[in-house]
């Protein structure tokens, strides 16, 4: 029987996104789950992922039309099918995430890392459509990368090359990171770590600020894009603040892949060029001469979820 679609599936450190894909690369239909709504026991949201695909699965004609599952994931591995130490999942150690899926279906299931998912996604279907050097920087729950040189997914002996959200932004004194560092872009650059850097800014200074009408165990980033937009100062410092650590950061990355652009995607990307400019200009003042002005830095043009499921759905063409 003809198979003509898949299943891509984005977990994210919130949200778990999944759709139905047909080969031409259109996403049928899309639906979600809350990925920690049960953290005492994996199968409970794999059975809620079961529930809810299901039903566009049936939409769609039923199991037997699907040829099979791609999954990104935090930590996932491409070589093992396994989610391997996450730090911003609920479920610790080792998970044979494909496999549990793969059986929960019936069908075949595969497995890479979210951030190399979404950079596969850019590359076929996105704003990266035929560059074959280009960085993926994925600005959520976490800060994830996926690095693609000549045209491939950079997975390294291990599976786990990429890891960019866990470099050191800041050597002395850095923030704890969930992975059980010190110092990681991650704590800095992700819709988390500005949350963080609001907190901290509004309990160093006595400056006005709307952030002030927002208990402050609670502000999130979406928070603070809203007051930066109605041209809150402490706001807009905020967004210089993480765009500053970020584009030093992506002037490294730069000196060991020479990318033609570097793309950001995710829920922090939409604060625009509140968070652009300054990425931009710190970048391009800390890149070696031969680099500046030559890396394109812009963001994904694929919807929030699409670049990540679409990216992950290539996996199910190729079990």
């Amino acid at each position: 029987m003809e198979k003509p679609y898949v299943i891509g599936m984005d977990m994210g450190g919130t949200n778990t996104v999944f759709g139905v894909v047909d080969t031409r690369g259109n996403v049928i239909s899309k639906s979600a789950v809350k990925t920690s709504s049960h953290p005492e026991d994996i199968n409970l949201y794999i059975n809620d992922i079961y529930v809810e695909l299901m039903k566009l699965i049936e939409a769609a004609g039923g199991i037997e039309k699907f040829k099979g599952i791609g999954i990104g994931a935090p930590n996932g591995n491409f070589y093992t099918g396994n989610i391997e130490f996450a730090p911003n999942l609920p479920w610790k150690g080792v998970i044979p995430f494909s496999k549990l899926i793969s059986e929960k279906f019936g069908i075949p299931a595969a497995l890479t890392n979210d951030a190399n998912a979404a950079a596969v996604g850019e590359m076929t279907y996105g704003a990266a459509r035929g560059m074959k050097n280009f960085i993926m920087i994925t600005l959520g729950t976490g800060v994830g990368s996926g690095i693609i040189i000549d045209g491939k997914v950079v997975y390294g002996h291990d599976g786990f090359a990429g890891e960019l959200g866990h470099t050191n932004a800041i050597r002395n004194n850095g923030r704890l990171c969930g992975c059980g560092k010190s110092g990681c872009l991650e704590t800095y650059c992700s819709a988390t770590g500005v949350a963080r850097t609001a907190r901290e800014i509004l309990e160093s200074t006595k400056q006005d600020s709307l952030l002030r009408n927002v208990p402050v165990e609670d502000i999130t980033s979406k928070d603070v894009f809203e007051a930066a937009m109605e041209g809150d100062e402490v706001a807009k410092e905020i967004f210089n603040f993480t765009g500053k650590i970020l584009g030093e950061s992506l002037a490294d990355f730069v000196a060991f892949s020479a990318p033609e652009a570097i793309v950001l995607f995710g829920g922090l990307a939409k604060a625009g060029d509140l968070i652009l400019n300054p990425i931009k200009e710190n970048m391009e003042k800390n890149l070696l001469p031969l680099w500046r002005g030559k890396i394109k830095l812009f963001f994904s043009d694929l919807k929030e979820a699409d670049a990540a499921v679409l990216g992950a759905s290539a996996l199910g063409w190729e079990i």
